[in-house]
């Protein structure tokens, strides 16, 4: 080989490294110590701290309505886009297939009909999607945007997807929760029952905060700010009664919000805290607070995927995790019947936080992020209530088997842990 070719050849990894170091790196730095346990989920401090530290001010006068699995999910949201007569704003991860094409259909629709549609779609989340549908949605007057598409110039963003699931109706009526787009909500796959998932339907005055999440990554995929009274209309603060923040989280700018809201909710803790997630990888301090939570007497409840998961690698690492949370009393459950996609977080049954935030690195500093944060009784017991449900369809986890496992399982687990800071 001759020198040239060593100094090109050279010159080329080096350039490859420096780019996959880019892409895997977070642009800010990350919370190294928890919050001190200053107050209980029941304080006014936790509610001002939520309103001042996550950005958005807790407002009143809301209804949340809960929605399960995709054969509930898409019907409402599609009935919605129907009555839509202004706008709608609709951001999403996952979106593809047969489930893709309804939407786009939908959304197409109400495009024709004179309501402005903006669309905005993960490239990787999207990436299966039939072009051609895509395209047909373009031509009907959509405006659809594909956010952070491959371009060697912008490799340091690739990593960064976003994760939101926002659905806005006219301004005045939004949906939010951890379902995709995807025939698995609601058919299922490989014969299994559809995806276990939560969804929520919000109406009142935090509509507005939902719609300034979106704002935010449309200003980021075309440059323009969607705004005045057909995006933002006064809004009735007399529709329900449930105090309630819409916040969004990303590596460009308050990328440790999310993990700091969940730590703030595991500290205030007083009685229970009850979880369901799809991909359970914490970090060191999301652990510490869970096993400090599990010591003063908390019941922790953790509901998270069996065998039936798209994440394999995830699982692995979110097994190698257990001894700890179990040693310190933290009850672990693993659903039995399909996918377990959930995203629901509720403490003392009092305060609920749902949307599309994973427990791990990859939303806690990588992805962008919505959460509902929502103050209700009514609301929390409803999600305990299902919770509860899929606990009697869950396989609660053993220590003593944990202990026990092959050493071919924990040789994946450690490896998988590597990767912790990606999952």
């Amino acid at each position: 080989m001759s020198v040239l070719a060593i100094v090109l050849t050279t010159l080329l990894c080096t350039v490859l490294v420096i780019a996959l170091a880019a892409n895997l790196a977070t642009t800010e730095k990350r919370l190294l110590y928890r919050p001190r346990r200053l107050y209980t989920s029941g304080d006014a401090d936790f509610r001002r701290a939520l309103g001042i530290l996550l950005g958005p001010p807790l407002v009143s006068g809301n209804r949340i309505t809960g929605l399960i699995n995709g054969p509930q999910i898409y019907p409402a949201m599609l009935n919605a886009i129907r009555t839509a007569q202004v706008n709608i704003t609709f951001e999403s991860f996952v979106f593809r297939d047969a489930i893709g094409a309804t939407f786009v259909a939908e959304l197409a629709d109400a495009a024709r009909r004179g309501v402005r549609v903006h669309m905005l779609l993960d490239w990787l989340g999207s990436r299966t999607m039939d072009s051609r549908l895509l395209a047909a949605a373009r031509v009907a007057g959509c405006d659809l945007q594909i956010y952070h598409p491959p371009s060697w110039y912008h490799l340091g963003r690739l990593n960064n997807r976003t994760h939101r699931k926002l659905l806005v109706i006219d301004g005045k009526l939004e949906f939010t929760g951890g379902a995709g787009m995807g025939v698995e909500w609601c058919d299922g796959c490989a014969g299994l029952p559809p995806w276990r998932d939560s969804h929520f339907k919000a109406e009142g005055p935090v509509v507005a905060q939902m719609q300034a999440v979106f704002v935010d990554n449309w200003i980021k995929a075309t440059g323009r700010v969607l705004h005045g009274c057909e995006y933002f209309p006064r809004l009735p603060d007399d529709v329900g009664n449930m105090d309630a923040q819409m916040f969004g989280s990303s590596p460009v700018g308050g990328s440790e919000s999310m993990h700091l809201m969940v730590l703030l909710a595991l500290t205030a803790a007083r009685t229970s805290i009850d979880i369901e997630n799809a991909y359970f990888v914490p970090d060191k301090l999301t652990i510490e607070a869970l096993c400090s939570a599990a010591r003063r007497g908390v019941r922790v409840r953790i509901v998270v995927p069996g065998r039936y998961t798209d994440a394999r690698v995830g699982r692995w690492a979110a097994q190698g995790l257990y001894g700890a949370l179990l040693e310190a009393g933290v009850r672990l459950y693993e659903y039995q019947p399909t996918m377990m996609h959930s995203k629901v977080l509720v403490i003392d049954g009092l305060w609920s936080s749902v949307g599309s935030s994973n427990f791990d690195d990859r939303s806690f500093r990588l992805n962008d992020e919505a959460n509902l944060n929502v103050f209700s009784e009514d609301l929390a017991r409803e999600q305990i209530r299902l919770i509860d449900a899929d606990i009697g369809l869950s396989r609660a986890m053993v220590l003593k088997k944990w202990r026990s496992r092959q050493i071919g399982r924990r040789v994946s687990e450690r490896l998988a842990l590597l990767l912790r800071s990606q999952l």
